[in-house]
């Protein structure tokens, strides 16, 4: 006689796959920095190769003190990113914006995403800059 539902073993299976592609499509809370934080000194272009690859809808978390000041300025291509030009960039955080929780920017579309931070000589000579391209997840 053939059975047409299914038995507890497919039942079981069917649960772990849909759990595990549920755990892959769902989007993270990533801390730029990690332990380090948004901060000046730090090499902000390794540690966002070593933590790629970002995907779509993550959230990145600029987490800073206000004392020194930093900011979070979305800039409008490679060439501003490259020479710290702030003037078409975009303020996403002020300096009083990353204390306690941070700030948190969506990776919302496709494109690459350049940011930095305007304060000081953070960007020229404090490495406070990073390049991300967000992936779709499969």
């Amino acid at each position: 006689m053939v059975s047409s539902g299914f038995s507890a073993q497919q039942i079981i299976l069917l649960v772990a796959v849909a759990a595990s592609l549920l755990a892959i499509t769902q989007a993270a809370n990533v801390i730029v920095g990690g332990s380090e934080n948004w901060r000046y000194g730090y090499n902000y272009t390794e540690w966002a190769a070593n933590t790629a690859p970002f995907y779509f809808e993550d959230s990145l978390v600029f987490k800073y003190e206000n004392t020194p000041a930093h900011s979070v300025y979305l800039l409008p291509n490679l060439w501003s990113y490259l020479t710290c030009d702030f003037s078409k960039a975009k303020l996403l955080a002020n300096p009083t914006q990353g204390k306690g929780d941070g700030f948190t920017f969506v990776l919302n579309q496709w494109r690459v995403f350049y940011f930095a931070s305007a304060e000081g000589n953070d960007c020229k000579d404090g490495l406070m800059k990073l390049i991300v391209v967000p992936w779709p997840r499969y």
